[in-house]
């Protein structure tokens, strides 16, 4: 790396964050226990008054060779940041630069005083540094789109499609850098990435079909009369996304919002912008014009600006249950059209003449598949009658999964994304003892060889009630319960008395008990000895009960539907007055003669 792209990383930062940040690129070029960075390092903490410098602690020389105790990405990943990271890309940075904001078609340095850290979860590098977008950006933002859609939703059908193949076709060329990022800054392994991003690839593909899913409907009601029914956008929508699919989700919403006609305000998450920012720029390349997509960033106030201004009509939003709970209630009381896929619980049911190991191979690749970190996750497996004598082999099975770096070849599944979450994953874990269950595989203090600071949790097992908090809560980590019921009807009972209703599944070769679980099941996706049950984009998400808030679901023809409205055109043209200037007013009601 040339000392001017050095300069060109640090300009727009300031104070303690611009000289770490001079630091690091130093320390490119020195080894990792330079002296040099090492004497550097220390006088600017001295004279800063700051014990930490780039999130990382320094200790006073003692040789003449001293570490500098400041995290690293691993030999695996830095050429991967690298790569990402040398001006290819003008939206982000993953050595320790700046995200920026996207607004009207230019990528802009944020003018905040308030910054977010990405970190890489698997090491604790600082990867970017994420704005808290400003009023007045945000302001600037939502403007844009507003005065993009005013020629963007008559642009034809036609020229919306091109975008959308051109689109999938960018998408496809960049779908291993796209998941690179999604390593780096979620943390999940490389394989399980490329899903994120092909599962919303998906979505792009299905949104090339516009010219026939966006058709209206047209009937001559009368004599002279029609009636036409036809779909039109809705204005400036916006979309907030989760850490846990950076591809997936803004995928979900940008295609569809934009080839129905309108202009999206986008908010990923604060914690893996990076590939959001990626597929704007592609966006960008297959050749969006400027206003249609923006995006902004943050937490808590940049939320709730997207809830209450004015001029965003509808809001999209994937997350926890108590985010999604309040932007549902603020977006709603302020007159929006609001879809928020929130928390869940999924449940497997294993019956005693399910295929055995299909079964069990299945629900631990989905439950600790992600880290666990999946709204479609099962969590809970229930074993009926016999089946329940296979609980050591699926503790056995679960003991082969071992987490490492998203990079490393083997590894089953990576960390979870930030220390406060292995801390909370692993308190749901200690509270099942406490509450008379038991920890049948304990994934607790798990260490990765080479991966010191990495936030990583073992597989886990754990044995409980329906009354214990672990089966209440979300756990959103590597963490399977069990539990048992001697009946079909028993383990139906145990789902639909849960308040979450994402999805269930059911492993069994009994067609007759696979058609009464689908039936009286009250979760909205139902898998077949189908472990995570998700539909493709050619139908539409249907979690329901406590996991979803709203009228209209995701994607598919109901994601077209939440980002139209109906307009009903009625016209009266008389064939016999073909040639006449017109005729006389009525005052009369019209009726359909």
């Amino acid at each position: 790396m040339s000392f001017r792209r050095i300069i060109n990383h640090i300009l727009p930062l300031s104070n303690i964050h611009l000289i770490a940040l001079f630091i690091s690129h130093i320390h490119l070029f020195f080894s990792s226990r330079s002296i040099v960075c090492y004497t550097i390092a220390v006088s600017i903490c001295k004279y800063s008054h700051l014990p930490r410098i780039f999130g990382c602690k320094l200790r006073h020389a003692t040789s003449s060779r001293l570490p500098l105790h400041m995290p690293s990405l691993t030999a695996t990943a830095l050429p991967k940041a690298q790569s990402l990271s040398n001006g290819k890309w003008k939206g982000t940075d993953f050595l320790g630069g700046t995200t920026k904001l996207l607004i009207n078609g230019e990528f802009r340095e944020s003018k905040t005083d308030k910054w977010i850290e990405v970190l890489d979860p698997s090491t604790q590098t600082l990867l970017s540094r994420v704005p808290e977008t400003t009023p007045e950006e945000f302001e600037e933002a939502v403007q844009s789109a507003h005065v993009a859609f005013k020629s963007w939703r008559k642009t034809s059908v036609l020229r919306k499609q091109a975008f959308a193949l051109q689109l999938q076709h960018l998408i496809r060329e960049n779908m291993d850098i796209l998941a690179e990022a999604i390593v780096l800054e979620q943390g999940k392994t490389f394989p399980d990435a490329q899903g994120d991003v092909l599962r919303g690839l998906q979505v792009v593909e299905s949104a090339c079909a516009i010219p026939f899913t966006l058709m209206g409907e047209k009937l001559e009601v009368s004599k002279d009369m029609d009636t036409e029914t036809r779909k039109i956008p809705l204005g400036v929508c916006a979309s907030i996304a989760p850490f846990n699919f950076p591809a997936m989700i803004p995928l979900w919403t940008i295609p569809l919002a934009l080839v129905t006609g309108n202009t999206l305000v986008l908010k990923p998450s604060e914690r893996d912008p990076g590939a959001a920012m990626m597929i704007a720029e592609l966006c960008l390349r297959a050749g969006l014009p400027p206003g249609v997509l923006n995006i902004v960033h943050g937490a808590v106030p940049t939320v709730n600006a997207i809830c209450t201004h004015p001029l965003i009509k509808a809001i999209s939003f994937v997350g926890s249950n108590k985010a999604g709970q309040h932007i549902y209630d603020l977006g709603t009381k302020h007159g929006k059209r609001v879809q928020a896929n929130l928390g869940a619980k999924n449940h497997a049911v294993i019956c005693p003449d399910a295929s055995k190991d299909q079964a069990l191979d299945a629900i631990l690749g989905a439950a600790c598949g992600a880290a666990g970190q999946r709204c479609m996750a099962l969590s809970v497996v229930i074993l009926v009658g016999t089946a329940q004598t296979w609980l050591p082999d699926l503790i056995s099975k679960a003991e082969q999964l071992k987490p490492s770096g998203g990079f490393e070849k083997g590894a089953a599944f990576g960390p979870v994304t930030t220390p406060a979450a292995k801390s909370r994953i692993e308190g749901l874990i200690t509270s099942v003892e406490k509450e008379g269950g038991k920890i049948l595989l304990d994934g607790r203090n798990f260490q990765v060889p080479g991966y010191p600071q990495g936030n990583f949790i073992g597989s886990t097992i754990i044995e409980v009630s329906a009354e214990m908090t672990a089966y209440k809560e979300e756990i959103f980590g590597p963490v399977l319960s069990v539990l048992t019921a001697s009946t079909l009807d028993e383990a139906i009972d145990i789902i639909n008395a849960n308040p979450f209703g994402n999805g269930a599944a059911i492993f069994t070769q009994s067609g007759p008990v696979a058609r009464k679980f689908e039936a009286e099941v009250e979760a909205g996706q139902i898998g077949i000895n189908v472990p995570i049950p998700v539909p493709l984009p050619m139908f539409s998400w249907s979690g329901n009960k406590g996991s979803f808030l709203g009228d209209i679901n995701f994607y598919g023809k109901s994601g077209v539907s939440f980002y139209t409205q109906l307009k009903t055109t009625t016209s009266l043209w008389r064939s016999a007055d073909a040639n006449a200037a017109g005729e006389q007013f009525s005052v009369n009601m019209p009726t359909m003669k």
